[in-house]
């Protein structure tokens, strides 16, 4: 087995826990938001997957910023059903997107795929500039939904996950593309899942 597929596997792995504490909106998802980067870095630069590289430096980034939201973030009167067990201090409640932010999160979309894209085509041998740009993009999005803890982050996570599951088994990494079939289907259950949880919360 080479290092590189050990890696991969490893990362797998820990997106499979991940997956599993987001659907449940526990906040232990933001301590594999630390490691996981970690090792996918790795993985996405020894392939040219340069924008995918980048963005988990960000990951990196939000991961602190995310608990002490989703931890802290609760206001007063906003807590959750005390019957809920799955819901029980969860700090911040689950929300739906409020509409005023969807303006601003398609036109930083927008913004960034275009950037991202112009970066790839001009300062690397990208094979894939368009595809990559995209799905970081909108990753930055939906992990900046993620940490506002907005329902709609799942549909977000579905789009990204589809392309994905297409772009790294391009690539040639088949763990990672099983790993990112198995997030698109389970985005859709997630998002079900939080309308649930969201509801034990009123």
């Amino acid at each position: 087995m080479t290092f590189d597929l050990a890696l991969e596997i490893a990362g797998f792995c820990l997106g499979i826990v991940y997956l599993w504490w987001e659907y449940h909106a526990d906040p232990k998802v933001w301590f594999a938001s630390v490691v996981m980067p970690a090792v996918s870095m790795w993985i996405y630069f020894s392939k040219g997957l340069y924008a995918d590289f980048a963005i988990n430096i960000y990951y990196l980034a939000i991961a602190g910023y995310g608990f002490v939201a989703w931890t802290r973030g609760s206001r007063p009167g906003s807590g959750v059903n005390a019957g809920d067990g799955e819901s029980k201090g969860k700090g911040r409640p689950i929300s739906h997107t409020p509409m005023r932010v969807w303006g601003g999160v398609l036109a930083a979309m927008a913004a960034l795929w275009r950037f991202i894209w112009w970066v790839l085509v001009s300062f690397t041998d990208s094979t894939v500039p368009v595809a990559d740009a995209f799905t970081t993009a909108l990753s930055v999005v939906g992990l900046w939904m993620l940490a506002r803890k907005y329902a709609e982050q799942w549909l977000v996570w579905f789009v990204v996950d589809a392309v994905c599951c297409g772009l790294y088994l391009y690539k040639g990494l088949p763990f990672y593309c099983v790993l990112y079939g198995v997030y698109t289907v389970i985005s859709l259950f997630g998002y079900r899942k939080w309308l649930r949880l969201m509801k034990s919360q009123m």
